[in-house]
């Protein structure tokens, strides 16, 4: 956080207690971070949960909520954020700090399984919709105002442990209502042989962008690499 990259966001209004501070891309810039994602067996746990031979590395994703937090991440899934059609795409969500359960990100069980893609939005208070135009784009449901209507899923966590879920999973996190311990996660987004690079009409996040890469080729180049061979 004292050096963070060009991507960083700070999510919390001026005056406002705490600090929601995510930034991208640490695999680029701290040598602890390259090695997870080349040297680590995330790589391969990754392949066997797609079911996938090779493995390209998209991206990752540091959320920080220090003590006092009251944002919370809104509802959303990460695939419509992103440039990428396929189904071979899983995130490993990897807490740095004790994580309980109701500080925890939330999950909908089976939501990846839906069929629908929802409106992606910014992290910041009030959760105001990027400006993506895709006509598989839907509003967003209360999932609050729903949650007779599905299964959530969330667990006390300690560092080592790691959540691994499909790219349309939906899910959401509280504010860190903690007064004395950081919520600190680090999460790490892959994918496999059926990743392929998509135009989004509008804005992605992040912004990752010069990778040259057009629409239909598969999600593989300098900014993108392949860490698992067949």
């Amino acid at each position: 956080m004292a050096s963070p990259g060009p991507m960083v966001r700070r999510n919390t209004p001026q005056g406002a207690p705490g600090l929601f501070f995510v930034d991208f891309q640490l695999w680029q810039r701290h040598p602890a971070a390259r090695d997870f994602v080349y040297r680590s067996p995330a790589r391969e746990i990754a392949a066997r949960l797609m079911g996938s031979r090779e493995v390209v590395y998209y991206h990752d994703h540091l959320l920080v909520k220090e003590p006092g937090t009251r944002e919370r991440t809104p509802w959303h899934h990460d695939q419509p954020y992103y440039p990428i059609d396929g189904e071979q795409i899983v995130s490993l969500w990897l807490p740095l700090d004790p994580v309980d359960r109701a500080t925890c990100v939330e999950y909908v069980k089976g939501s990846h399984r839906w069929g629908r893609w929802f409106q992606p939005k910014f992290f910041r208070q009030g959760g105001v919709d990027l400006a993506v135009a895709d006509p598989r784009f839907e509003p967003l449901p209360d999932l609050d105002a729903e949650r007779e209507q599905h299964e959530f899923l969330a667990w006390d966590m300690e560092p080592g442990d790691v959540i691994a879920f499909h790219a349309l999973t939906l899910h959401g996190a509280s504010g860190n209502l903690s007064t004395s311990r950081r919520r600190r996660a680090w999460a790490t987004r892959w994918c496999g042989d059926d990743a392929r690079y998509a135009a989004r009409v509008g804005q992605i996040s992040p912004p990752l962008e010069g990778h040259g890469l057009k629409p239909g080729d598969r999600l593989e180049c300098e900014m993108f690499p392949k860490v698992l061979s067949a």
